[in-house]
């Protein structure tokens, strides 16, 4: 009976055991995990909920939800879409719902659901638990030998000396790969990925709870992101934070986590701004410049005072000087970025195993053959929004579907 190992309990490494269960039942499966039960992550992730996958509506190509491996996402939704994520949970008793930000979620709202779907899928698969692997290599053990002796013919791989015909490794985003290193494959650094801003503003942080459609961009590059912005009591968050620290999350790692931040609170360009003020001047020149504005009232009397005005003053006293320094103050307000905070539980990072070790279409290793890599391991990553579940669904299913051919045909 040939032997697969599957190092790693979260999303991809279970719904690859699942699927190999399901593609090809005559394989002995095996999953590692460091931990003390599986699907940990799953549990907590979406606050509980379980944020399944995305309906991809608004997005104009692949690269505004993945920022890291767009290309190997583009094959993995076609062999497994987001269609086909909602149609294997529902089918397994797990109904889903589209949320108006085009979120999809269990219609229990419940992540547990998805957890035990899953451990069903599993059933037949041997689940170790509490035991982190230390070692992969190419090279098995040879029987009544002891230590790790190359055979000439090496084939299969073992997991701390154990021979398995074929690997799947889905570990996640590690901070490292100590596990690897015999395989000297090309390793990008991992960096953090989806965290909020910490501005040391006390002006702004006095804000906290507001939320504003806005949008972000980085000051001296070209990184930008739009969306819900929510002002905490120790800086910026909501998605159009996580959506801008997910595309520079590289750049900010280099910058230490320091810069300036940039915010358009309206979300329009210049020229529009200063259209719609000098409308408002036109249509309320008796009027206080604080009892008309295009923003909370709150945030407001905060963006007067950042630009030197009076809350008393006449819309016809604000004159060309005010006008500049308002329409600046609200299409590109800065803020200096002290260091980030890590959003909750949702913790991702960008970097992982090259995309150039393995076969785009298989996600086999081209130096290792059987030795194949899914989900967040690999150098993919995604902005918020269940863009990295559907990354682990669909990346394990190619890896299951890959590997049940070849066990398959051999």
């Amino acid at each position: 009976m040939l032997t697969v190992a599957v190092i790693g309990a979260g999303a991809a490494g279970c719904f690859c055991a699942a699927q190999l269960r399901r593609l090809a039942p005559e394989l002995a499966v095996t999953v590692f995990e460091a931990g003390s039960r599986p699907l940990a992550k799953v549990a907590i992730t979406g606050g509980g909920r379980c944020n399944l996958t995305n309906d991809f509506q608004g997005i104009r190509s692949l690269g505004e939800a993945y920022p890291r491996g767009e290309r190997v996402m583009q094959r993995a939704l076609k062999a497994f879409s987001e269609q086909d994520t909602v149609a294997w949970f529902t089918e397994r008793g797990v109904p889903c719902v589209l949320q108006p930000d085009h979120c999809w979620f269990p219609r229990s709202q419940d992540a547990m659901d998805v957890v035990r779907c899953l451990e069903r899928g599993m059933k037949g698969v041997e689940l170790r638990l509490g035991t982190r692997v230390q070692s992969i290599e190419r090279c098995p053990v040879k029987p009544g030998m002891t230590g790790m002796t190359c055979m000439t013919d090496m084939t299969g791989m073992t997991v701390d000396g154990e021979p398995f015909d074929y690997v799947v490794v889905t570990t996640g985003g590690a901070p490292q790969f100590p596990f690897l290193r015999a395989l000297e494959l090309e390793i990008v650094p991992p960096v953090p990925s989806l965290f909020t801003f910490n501005i040391p503003d006390k002006s702004l942080t006095a804000l906290m709870g507001l939320v504003v459609d806005a949008q972000l961009s980085l000051q001296g590059t070209a990184y930008k992101a739009a969306g819900p912005l929510l002002i905490t009591d120790w800086g910026l968050s909501g998605p159009a934070t996580l959506k801008l620290s997910s595309y520079a999350a590289r750049h900010l790692a280099q910058q230490g986590y320091k810069g300036t931040l940039l915010v358009n609170w309206l979300g329009k360009a210049e020229n529009l701004a200063r259209e719609w003020l000098q409308k408002t001047a036109a249509e309320n020149p008796q009027k206080q410049i604080s009892s008309v504005h295009p923003v909370q009232q709150r945030l407001w009397m905060h963006l007067l005072a950042k630009a030197g005005l009076r809350p008393q003053m006449r819309w016809a006293e604000l004159g060309s000087k005010g006008m500049n320094r308002l329409t600046a103050i609200l299409t590109a307000d800065s803020y200096p970025i002290s260091g980030k905070s890590r959003f909750r539980e949702e913790f991702v990072t960008a970097g992982g195993v090259a995309l150039s070790n393995v076969n785009l279409s298989t996600l086999e290793s081209k130096q290792h053959p059987g030795l194949y890599f899914a989900g967040e391991v690999l150098d993919i990553d995604a902005i918020t929004g269940g863009f990295n579940l559907q990354a682990a669904w669909s990346t394990g299913y190619v890896c299951a579907q890959s590997l049940a051919r070849k066990a398959t045909a051999g």
